[in-house]
């Protein structure tokens, strides 16, 4: 591989020379047409060559240092089983400037990630800043606001981390729900029974379940009552306790929805509320979001935890957090 060097940067210029042990991996190292390696000149702004098992790097001895630590946290990855896409790619060398996060980006190949959430189908591990600390605080709050926009990965996780505790036997029981809103259309009456009615609200919440469990896993907790999917009217004068519970699109509430779910707080119990306040589906007259109007109440309570992702933190394509950058500074 050979390319006209990428332009000088101020600092003073470095090089190095990694080399790795398998060079069966490096295609996948590397991508196809060297693509992977042309996103890392381009956001580091470091000059590479690749000749079989060794790659050159050059550039200042701050681009130097990030280029080679995302390089060998990607060739870890991969020699874990990992599959490398341009998301994770743009995750790694963002989360290449975090120190405390060094064990995750190039922990030992063979020694597993130290942030991680097992369930039957896959592994989960942070792909920024934000995701590591949400599943750290997954694991020491009882209850958890995660905010920020579509595609930071808050439900997904919050689901992977419930499927986690219901799998080990932590929970008895997963609920996870969503205010049935209309997002800026009309749909009319819906034919059917109130299970069809609902479910195409609470679709992506199926979606992360079966990304988690084996379908037929999924379908006989559902059966009996283990997984629980339901919209947020369903949750008035219950008690949950024994139970992973989260609400998605909460910023679809209002203030009294909101408060009436808290309280439903029971022993032995988890709850992730997650939500965009940017987004609110919410008619108008109805007044403030009830997510909003939570945060505002309840950052202080003992107990609690709020995390919040940006533009990013998103793990989608690389143009979404472009769109949501541009949407985020307009707002403002």
């Amino acid at each position: 591989m050979s390319r006209k060097p990428a332009p000088a940067q101020s600092g003073q210029r470095s090089r190095a020379e990694l080399t790795f042990e398998k060079p069966q991996l490096m295609a996948q190292l590397f991508g196809e047409f060297d693509k992977n390696l042309l996103l890392i000149e381009n956001r580091l702004g470091v000059y590479i060559t690749a000749r079989g098992n060794r790659v050159g790097l050059e550039g200042t001895a701050e681009s130097v240092a990030a280029a080679r630590d995302v390089l060998h946290g990607l060739y870890n990855r991969i020699v874990r089983g990992e599959i490398i896409d341009t998301g994770l790619i743009e995750a790694v060398i963002a989360m290449s400037a975090e120190p405390t996060l060094d064990g995750i980006i190039s922990a030992d190949a063979a020694a597993p990630p130290s942030i991680m959430i097992r369930t039957r189908k896959k592994t989960i591990v942070p792909r920024t800043v934000a995701q590591a600390h949400y599943m750290r605080e997954l694991t020491r709050h009882d209850i958890i606001f995660a905010l920020g926009p579509a595609g930071t990965g808050k439900t997904y996780i919050a689901v992977a981390q419930a499927v986690s505790q219901l799998i080990t036997g932590s929970v008895q029981r997963l609920i996870l729900s969503r205010p049935a809103v209309e997002a800026g259309e009309k749909l009319g009456f819906l034919p059917g029974d109130m299970k069809e009615k609902v479910d195409p609200y609470l679709r992506p919440l199926y979606d992360a379940l079966n990304d988690c469990l084996p379908a037929e896993q999924v379908e006989r907790r559902i059966a009996s009552g283990e997984i629980e999917i339901a919209p947020i009217a369903f949750m008035r004068g219950r008690t949950l306790a024994d139970a992973f519970i989260i609400l998605d699109e909460a910023q679809n509430t209002t203030p009294a929805q909101m408060k009436m779910f808290l309280t439903r707080f029971g022993e032995n119990s988890r709850m992730v509320v997650c939500g965009d306040p940017n987004q609110t589906d919410l008619p108008g007259g109805v007044g403030a979001s009830g997510v909003a109007d939570a945060v505002r109440r309840l950052a202080n309570i003992e107990g609690l935890s709020i995390c919040r992702f940006g533009a990013g933190d998103v793990v989608r394509h690389p143009i979404v957090g472009r769109i949501v950058e541009a949407y985020e500074g307009q707002d403002a």
